[in-house]
C-alpha cells in the first residue's frame, strides 16, 4: 500500500512538471504495469478466457427454479436439444452444469478426474454423512483416499466377501421361503428385495448369531423403515441448497428430518459397537483366539482404529461407512431388482431366455448357488440393459470443480453443481442402435455393440460412475443383484395381478423410482418342494 501511495505521488509530480521525459517514462511505466496485471490476472483465472456455458433466461433471485419439473431426467435431456449439449443453469444463488455427451463426459471423469472429484453437500448429504465423513459424500483428500482404499481393498476384498458368502446365501433361501409361503398372492418386488438386502447388509456388517434370529430380523425391519425414511427425505427439494442464507431457518424442516433419523441409525449403530468392543475385552482377557477368515465388516473397521501407518479410523467415521452400506447399499440394489423384473415381466421372450439359461446353469433340482452366477450371461446382460434404460441415480452423485477449468470450450466456475446426465447418454441414438428398445443381447455383442462392464471404462454406459468416484460398493451389488433375481426367477413363475397392466412411469428423487411400485403373483416353478424350504 505504501509503495502504490509513492507512485502516485510520483505520477502526480510528474503531470505537474513539464518534463516531457518524464512524462513518457511515466506511461510506459504505467502501461507495462497494467500489461502484467492483466497477464497476472489471466494466468490465475484462466477461465475468463471463456464463456459461460449457454443456458435459459433466469429471473432475478430465483433463477430457474420456478421453471423445473419433476422429471428433471426428461427435461435436461429436452433442454440439451435447445441449448447444446453442455449448459447451465441459475438454481437460487447457485450455478449448476448439465453435461450430455460422452465426449465431454470424458473431459471431467478422465482428463480432469482429480479437479471433478469433490461433492457438494446438500443440507440433507451433510447430516446423514456425518458433515462428509464418508465415502459418498466425503471430499476429494488424503483422508477420503485412505478410507476409500481400505473399504475397498480390505471390506469388500475378494477374501472377505467370500467369507460372508454364507450370510447371503442365508438370507436369500429365506426370501425364497417366504416367497413360497406367498404363493397365488400379491408381492412387493421392491420391498422384498430391500428386506432381503438389509438382512444381508446387517449380517456382513455385524455377523448373524444363533439364536438371535427375531432380534436380527426385527433390526432388520428397524433398519428399512429408517432407510425408506431417509431416502424420502434425500427426495425432497431443500430451498436451504439454493439459498444457503436461508439454512438457519430450515423452512422445509429437511435438517430437522435428517438428524431424526440419524440419531435412529446412532443409537444401532453405536450400541453394536460397544457391545463389540466389550466382546472383544473378554476375549482378549481369557485368550480366545480369532478366526482371521471370518471377519464381519464391523470387526475389519474396528481393527483399523488404532494402526501407526496413519490409516487409523475413527468411531463417527466407521459409522459413516455403515451408514453409506446400508443405505446406498439397500436402496439401489432394491430399485434396479425391481426396474428389471418388471422389464422382464414385460417382455416374454426374455423371461423364456433367463428361464432357459437358469435350467441349463442351475438346473431344476437344485437351488441357485453364487458358483453359478458367472455363468448366467444372459440375466447379466438383461440386468445391464435395464441398468441403461433406467440408471438408478440418473445423474450420479452430482460433482464440483475444485478450480476453474474449461470444458467443451466454456468457463465450468470453482464450486459449482456438475450432473452428469447418465440417463441421456444411455439412452442417446449416436452411441446406441434403438436405444429404447429394450434388447439384452446388445450386451452379448450379438449385433455388434462393443460390451460394456459396471467400472464405467467405457462412457456410453456408467451407471454406477467411473475414475475416483465409481461406486465402492460396486462387487457386493453386483453379487447381490444376480442372486437375488436369480432365486425369484429360478424358484418361481410371475404374473402381474388381474386387469394389471405392465407400466415403466418413472420419478426422479435422490434415485429414479417406478412410479407405481411392481406388485407381482408367483408360483411354484419347481416340483421338489424341499427346494422351498
Amino acid at each position: 500500500m505504501a509503495q502504490l501511495s509513492s507512485y502516485g505521488l510520483w505520477w502526480w509530480e510528474v503531470i505537474m512538471s513539464s518534463n516531457k521525459d518524464e512524462f513518457t517514462l511515466a506511461i510506459l511505466v504505467t502501461v507495462a504495469l497494467v500489461m502484467l496485471a492483466i497477464l497476472w490476472y489471466k494466468f490465475t483465472h484462466p477461465s475468463t478466457s471463456s464463456p459461460l456455458p449457454p443456458g435459459p433466461r433466469s429471473l432475478p433471485i430465483v433463477g430457474y427454479l420456478p421453471f423445473l419439473g419433476p422429471d428433471l431426467h426428461k427435461q435436461f435431456t429436452n433442454m440439451a436439444r435447445t441449448y447444446g449439449p453442455i449448459f447451465k443453469l441459475h438454481l437460487g444463488s447457485k450455478i449448476h452444469v448439465v453435461i450430455n455427451t460422452v465426449e465431454l463426459t470424458k473431459a471431467v471423469v478422465r482428463d480432469q478426474d482429480e479437479t471433478f472429484a469433490n461433492r457438494n453437500l446438500t443440507v440433507a448429504a451433510s447430516v446423514i454423512s456425518y458433515g462428509g465423513q464418508d465415502i459418498v459424500w466425503a471430499m476429494n483428500n488424503p483422508k477420503w483416499r485412505n478410507l476409500r482404499k481400505i473399504f475397498v481393498h480390505e471390506a469388500l476384498s475378494n477374501k472377505n466377501l467370500e467369507a460372508c458368502s454364507s450370510f447371503r446365501r442365508d438370507e436369500v433361501r429365506k426370501t425364497v421361503k417366504d416367497v413360497f409361503s406367498k404363493i397365488g398372492t400379491a408381492i412387493d418386488i421392491n420391498k422384498t428385495s430391500f428386506l432381503t438386502e438389509v438382512n444381508v447388509l446387517t449380517g456382513m456388517i455385524w455377523g448373524n448369531t444363533s439364536g438371535k434370529e427375531e432380534k436380527d430380523r426385527q433390526l432388520g425391519l428397524e433398519f428399512q423403515t429408517v432407510a425408506w425414511n431417509i431416502v424420502e427425505i434425500f427426495g425432497r427439494p431443500n430451498f436451504s441448497d439454493f439459498f444457503p442464507v436461508l439454512a438457519w431457518f430450515d423452512l422445509q424442516r429437511v435438517e430437522r428430518d435428517m438428524k431424526k433419523q440419524l440419531e435412529k441409525m446412532d443409537q444401532i449403530f453405536e450400541s453394536m459397537i460397544e457391545d463389540r468392543i466389550k466382546s472383544n475385552a473378554e476375549k482378549s482377557c481369557v485368550g480366545a483366539g480369532d478366526d482371521e477368515g471370518k471377519k464381519d465388516f464391523l470387526q475389519i473397521l474396528l481393527d483399523l482404529r488404532k494402526q501407526e501407518d496413519g490409516t487409523s479410523l475413527n468411531i463417527t467415521i466407521i459409522k459413516a461407512v455403515l451408514l453409506d452400506m446400508m443405505i446406498a447399499g439397500a436402496e439401489t440394489t432394491a430399485t434396479i431388482i425391481e426396474w428389471t423384473m418388471a422389464e422382464i415381466m414385460k417382455n416374454h421372450h426374455v423371461m423364456k431366455m433367463i428361464q432357459e439359461e437358469l435350467a441349463k446353469v442351475v438346473g431344476l433340482n437344485t437351488i441357485v448357488e453364487e458358483s453359478h452366477l458367472p455363468k448366467l450371461k444372459y440375466l447379466d446382460a438383461t440386468i445391464k440393459e435395464t441398468f441403461r434404460l433406467h440408471p438408478v441415480v440418473p445423474f450420479l452423485i452430482p460433482r464440483s470443480p475444485s478450480q476453474a477449468c474449461i470444458v467443451g470450450g466454456y468457463t465450468i466456475p470453482k464450486g459449482c453443481t456438475i450432473f452428469l446426465n447418465v440417463w441421456s447418454i444411455q439412452r442417446d441414438p449416436r452411441y446406441w442402435d434403438n436405444p429404447l428398445e429394450f434388447h439384452p443381447e446388445r450386451f452379448l455383442g450379438y449385433d455388434g455393440t462393443q460390451k460394456c462392464d459396471y467400472k464405467g471404462n467405457n462412457l456410453k454406459f456408467f451407471p454406477f460412475g467411473t475414475g475416483r468416484r465409481l461406486c465402492a460398493g460396486l462387487p457386493l451389488a453386483e453379487k447381490m443383484m444376480m442372486f437375488i433375481l436369480a432365486s425369484l426367477l429360478h424358484s418361481f413363475n410371475w404374473s402381474l395381478p388381474s386387469g394389471e397392466e405392465h407400466e415403466l412411469s418413472e420419478k426422479v428423487g435422490i434415485t429414479l423410482k417406478k412410479v407405481k411400485p411392481l406388485i407381482a403373483i408367483p408360483s411354484q416353478r419347481l416340483t421338489n418342494v424341499s427346494l422351498y424350504m
